[in-house]
């Protein structure tokens, strides 16, 4: 499996990952992959609207930031497995790719090859674009020098 904060599940790790990928790319990752299941809808993708809370300096009083767009689905595989899936916007198909591989990873003997075709490829896409981000900031980042600093 992929590297991850140890404060997290597996499955939070999987749903983070489905979440932040696009519609395209989980097509483009399932194509190959094995067929994902049947299924039935236990709740139609549909969106709705978030509050987002923020800290100022990650440790003050937390404030109403704004809201933004959220969309959610679950489903239950042929299996008897749900799985749930929520994104940020408003990709109904998206969410229930994320909901239908939520319910197939939770199967120990499907997870190895939906973890190789579609979690190892998004965890190192998003590492790789984490660490291009990283590089532009730090390229604009400016150090001030004060006379403190020059005395030591």
């Amino acid at each position: 499996m992929f590297d991850a904060p140890s404060s997290l599940s597996p499955r939070q790790i999987w749903l983070g990952l489905l979440a932040r990928a696009s519609r395209e790319r989980l097509s483009q990752l399932l194509d190959s992959a094995p067929p994902l299941p049947g299924f039935e809808r236990l709740r139609e993708p549909e969106c709705g609207m978030a509050m987002i809370r923020g800290r100022m300096g990650g440790n003050g009083a937390p404030f109403n930031l704004g809201e933004m767009t959220v969309t959610r689905c679950s489903v239950r595989d042929e299996a008897g497995r749900v799985g749930h899936g929520y994104a940020a916007g408003h990709d109904l198909e998206q969410v229930e790719l994320v909901a239908r591989l939520d319910a197939v990873l939770q199967d120990e003997a499907l997870f190895e090859a939906y973890d190789q075709a579609v979690l190892q490829p998004l965890a190192q896409a998003q590492a790789t674009r984490r660490l291009e981000t990283e590089a532009r900031a730090k390229a604009t980042e400016v150090k001030f020098f004060t006379l403190a600093t020059m005395r030591s």
